[in-house]
């Protein structure tokens, strides 16, 4: 009779492999293993010699003051101990008219000459009425040649003589620092925009210029300033509210444990409360689709219809025919049958759904410390994070300053050639365009290493993606034989081995680390070909035509559900090498095959557990945001006192449902993995053991009532 019994695990895909056969010594994941894809993992381990070897030569190389400090038009740092410039921190522009955008300023390309000064200008003065002043009072030249390049006893010079050698500017106006530079002092007076409460002013060149010509030269300058005196606030804000946002955040650890704790109980009951509930909001809205219609049926105009109106923008217009409603009552008529159905069809599917996700919840409670790794996960990957952005950042200021050509007027044949600082106005070029500058451009070189920085910014973002996706792999790993361990307990928790996740932990460190790193090698591989799609898109973007942006958002789309797809497999590869010890190729083939074979359970599972993961996200965050919008908006006054006089309540608010939202994320995600690994376990035990004294099924009581098995002590029984 037994071995008529056929699990519909067969029924649903015997194309996709045969099911596994029966080894009668299997007892859990497999102890004796052997290392799998040795050459990967040699090819990885090699990677990570020459990405620390790459970390060296950049650190040796590099100069992160670069970043630090400002540069001047010779390439000198400003603000730097143990130089001229040590008491000289601020960089100022001589011309902040010749710049055309923000982006040009902030990045030191601006077509004017730069130096650093103690101070920045606090009124306003022009060369020309220093000659005038000077006689009179030597303090105004005094106060005038701290902003000069080079030190004058008195203003000799001519002014065209002075602009014609960038020694001095030919106005200075009231700024303020910012970003270690010199700014505008932007003010609104009376709704009208000044600068030093002017709203015109002379350049120094005999031209009328207003606040409004300023203001566009340095766009978006005075927005950073009002950001910065938002940013004190927000400051202000953390330091009064800093330990109620870490009282909220270890709330919600506490809640998110609560919730996975009692998903055993309440798995059911949350999934049916929310079926029925879109079942009735269906319901509700083909109730009101029928009223509409049969009110708009008794009204003259019944007799419009979208031929009639035509197209209209306005969109409420076609709310007002009665076909729009009717064929809205259609669909979630139809919506509400094809949900019924399911329902009926998929019972059985949703019953084991939902007695996984209780087999779940009490696998995490016999396991407790699989809910501390995504810790460890965190730290790993705050790493690689911080590896990567200090190689980027030395990487990016290796080299020596260059110096290029810059026209202010923009027609120079020899505009953007590299040039020499000292001596510059006496060659061919200053000859040749008149009011040519020569000022510092970027730090580079012309040694092999400074040859290829662009080459080695790539490899250091490749292997970044690549350690990304091997700690995350080796976190899926190591849980997944933990959990693993547990299901193949015959006799649970008697039987389950001592410390199982650090047991699974070492087994994926010692034979599977060339599986992990040939998992996440493809995973990067994709992510780098979208990070280098998304670059060429920026670039190009000016440049591309209707037919290049559809291929782009195809490619984009392609490639999205490639990595998701892949992500996916990898996942079920990682459960399968987790028990049996095989390559990554062996596992993704088995693990797909597995799956094909039980593509609906597969479907139903996937979409429960989705569900209910969302809902303990959004639960747990909604409950500490409602809590934290009670106390730092002052609504809890009888209960507990909270902060007072906040600057703004949003930000230690959106802090705590963000910080909170993440928390439960990791604490669901080990959940997550948990229900696919006991998933796996379920449908390897289906299709291995049939419920004899030899092949016992390894599944709980609740599962087996489910699926109509019994073991053959329980049928004695």
């Amino acid at each position: 009779m037994r071995g008529d019994q056929r699990s519909d695990t067969h029924l649903e895909g015997e194309k996709y492999g045969t099911p596994r056969s029966y080894d009668p010594h299997f007892r859990g994941p497999v102890v004796n293993r052997s290392c799998t894809d040795v050459l990967c993992c040699m090819i990885f381990i090699l990677f990570i010699m020459a990405y620390i070897l790459l970390g060296l030569a950049a650190w040796v190389n590099g100069d992160p003051r670069r970043v630090a400090y400002p540069t001047d038009s010779q390439g000198y740092f400003c603000g730097q101990k143990g130089t001229p410039n040590e008491n000289k921190s601020i960089l100022f522009y001589f011309n902040l008219l010749t710049c055309t955008s923000p982006s040009v300023v902030v990045n030191l390309q601006c077509p004017t000459t730069q130096i650093c000064v103690s101070k920045c200008p606090e009124r306003f003065l022009t060369y020309m009425e220093i000659q005038f002043k000077y006689k009179n009072d030597s303090e105004y030249w005094t106060y005038y040649s701290q902003f000069c390049r080079t030190t004058f006893l008195k203003p000799a010079e001519t002014l065209s003589q002075v602009l014609l050698d960038n020694d001095c500017p030919s106005a200075i106006y009231p700024s303020k620092p910012f970003l270690q530079r010199c700014f505008p002092d932007f003010s609104t007076k009376n709704g009208t925009l000044t600068v030093g409460n002017k709203t015109v002013f002379d350049d120094g060149s005999g031209k009328t210029r207003n606040a409004a010509e300023l203001r566009r030269a340095a766009n978006g300058i005075n927005k950073a300033l009002d950001a910065r005196a938002i940013g004190v606030k927000v400051f202000e804000d953390y330091a009064m509210t800093w330990y109620w946002i870490l009282i909220g955040l270890t709330i919600a650890m506490f809640l998110s444990w609560m919730f996975v704790m009692l998903l055993r109980f309440t798995a059911g009951l949350l999934f049916w409360i929310f079926t029925f509930g879109v079942i009735g909001i269906i319901a509700y809205g083909i109730w009101r689709c029928y009223l509409e219609y049969s009110r708009l049926q008794e009204q003259p105009s019944s007799r419009l219809n979208a031929y009639t109106i035509g197209i209209q923008t306005d969109i409420s217009m076609y709310f007002r025919l009665k076909q729009t409603w009717f064929a809205l009552m259609i669909i979630l008529c139809l919506l509400e049958l094809f949900i019924i159905l399911m329902l009926i069809f998929l019972r059985n599917r949703i019953r084991i759904s939902i007695a996984l996700l209780k087999e779940g919840s009490k696998a995490i409670g016999y396991l407790p410390s699989t809910l501390i790794y995504p810790a460890l996960t965190f730290f790993f990957l705050s790493v690689c994070i911080s590896y990567w952005a200090v190689v980027a950042l030395y990487l990016a200021t290796s080299g020596a300053p260059i110096y290029k050509v810059i026209a202010p007027q923009g027609h120079c044949e020899h505009e953007n050639k590299t040039c020499d600082p000292v001596g510059f106005n006496t060659t061919e070029i200053a000859k040749a365009c008149p009011g040519a500058q020569c000022h510092f451009a970027f730090y580079g070189g012309k040694s092999l290493y400074h040859q290829y920085i662009t080459t080695f910014q790539l490899l250091n973002l490749f292997v970044f993606l690549w350690l990304i996706n091997f700690v995350i792999a080796l976190g899926q790993c190591a849980l997944a034989g933990a959990f693993a361990s547990y299901y193949w307990a015959l006799k649970k928790p008697d039987d389950i081995p001592p410390y199982p996740l650090f047991t699974a932990f070492g087994r994926a460190i010692r034979y599977h680390t060339g599986s992990l790193a040939f998992g996440s090698l493809i995973l990067a591989i994709i992510q780098m070909f979208r990070l280098i799609l998304e670059y060429l898109d920026k670039r190009l973007q000016e440049a591309q035509s209707n037919i290049s942006k559809f291929l782009k958002c195809c490619l984009r789309c392609c490639f999205w559900c490639l990595e998701k797809a892949v992500k996916f497999l990898n996942r079920n590869a990682y459960v399968m090498m987790a028990i049996y010890g095989k390559n990554f190729c062996k596992s993704a083939r088995d693990a797909f095959n597995l799956l094909m074979r039980n593509i609906l359970k597969i479907a139903v599972m996937d979409r429960v557990t989705d569900f209910v993961l969302i809902l303990g996200k959004i639960l747990v965050a909604g409950c500490i945001g409602v809590l934290a919008f009670l106390l730092f908006t002052e609504r809890l006054p009888v209960i507990i006192e909270g902060p007072t006089s906040l600057n703004y309540y949003w930000v230690p608010l959106l802090t705590v449902i963000i910080g909170s939202y993440i928390i439960a994320h990791g604490f669901f995600s080990v959940y997550a993995m948990c229900i696919e690994t006991i998933f796996i376990c379920f449908l390897e035990d289906l299709e291995r053991n049939d419920g004899s004294a030899e092949k016992p099924y390894y599944m709980s009581q609740s599962l087996m009532k489910i699926m109509n098995k019994r073991n053959a002590e329980t049928k004695k029984q």
